[in-house]
C-alpha cells in the first residue's frame, strides 16, 4: 500500500480532496499504516471495519462517505500495486466532460499477456466480455478491470447497497450502470499481473460472473 501512496503523481495529489484508505479488518496493519502516512500524506483519510467485509463492502463504505460528504467522484486504486497510480488523472477527465462511469481497461492497451496474464485467464477474460457484451447489448472491451471511477450520479442512481460483498462487486456496478442508461467510457491501462498482486481465484471468480448474468437476465439485479 504505501508504494502506491507514494507513487501518486504530484498533479495528481492536487487534483484530489481526499485519499479514502478503507481498511477492511486487516490483519496486516492497513489501519495503522494508513494513519501513520496521513501525517506525510494530509488528505489521507482512514475508515476501518472492524472485521472484514469483502471487497464489495471496502467499496460500499467508501461510496457511502463520497455520498455523505459532498464529493463529485471516486476513483478506486487497488493497494496492491495491479492498478498503477499514474493513470488517475486520465481515469477522472472522462468524468469531467460527459462520462458518469469510467474503467481502466487493459484490453484497449494491448496484449494482457504481456503484462503478465496467464493464458488461461486471458481466454478466460475475453470469452467472458463477449458473452456479457453479447447480453448487456453493450461494447466494453473490459468488464473485469478493478481500476474504476464513478461520478456522483452513478452513486446516486446506481443501487450498489444490494449488491455482492465479492469481486463481482464491479461487474454488478456495470450491469447498474447499464441498467440506468448511464454514459460509460473507458481508457487503455497496462496489465500489471503475477505472483503477490491479486488473491482473486479465477474459476470460481468465472463461475460469479456467469452467475451475475442469469440474474440479470431474470432481473434480480
Amino acid at each position: 500500500m504505501e508504494n502506491v501512496i507514494r507513487s501518486i503523481p504530484s498533479e495528481a495529489w492536487e487534483k484530489l480532496d481526499t485519499l479514502l484508505i478503507v481498511n477492511d479488518g486487516s490483519r496486516d496493519s492497513t489501519g495503522e499504516l494508513g494513519r501513520a502516512l496521513s501525517k506525510e500524506f494530509t488528505k489521507i483519510k482512514v475508515l476501518d471495519h472492524p472485521e472484514n467485509r469483502g471487497y464489495g463492502e471496502a467499496q460500499k463504505t467508501a461510496f457511502d462517505w463520497v455520498l455523505e460528504n459532498g464529493a463529485d467522484s471516486v476513483v478506486m486504486l487497488h493497494s496492491d500495486g495491479q492498478y498503477p497510480p499514474g493513470y488517475l488523472l486520465q481515469m477522472i477527465a472522462p468524468l469531467e466532460a460527459s462520462a458518469d462511469v469510467v474503467g481502466g481497461s487493459r484490453t484497449k492497451h494491448g496484449d494482457m499477456r504481456e503484462g503478465g496474464m496467464s493464458q488461461a485467464r486471458y481466454w478466460g477474460t475475453m470469452i467472458l466480455n463477449r458473452v456479457e457484451n453479447t447480453i448487456f447489448g453493450a461494447d466494453l472491451s473490459s468488464y473485469h478491470s478493478g481500476y474504476k471511477a464513478y461520478g456522483r450520479k452513478a452513486l446516486e442512481l446506481i443501487p450498489y447497497r444490494g449488491y455482492s460483498s465479492t469481486f463481482n462487486f464491479d461487474s454488478e456496478m456495470l450491469v447498474g450502470a447499464i441498467r440506468a442508461k448511464l454514459i460509460i467510457e473507458e481508457i487503455p491501462i497496462p496489465t500489471i499481473h503475477g505472483e503477490g498482486y491479486s488473491s482473486l481465484k479465477p474459476i470460481p471468480y468465472g463461475f460469479s460472473v456467469l452467475h451475475t448474468l442469469w440474474r440479470y437476465i431474470t432481473k434480480q439485479i
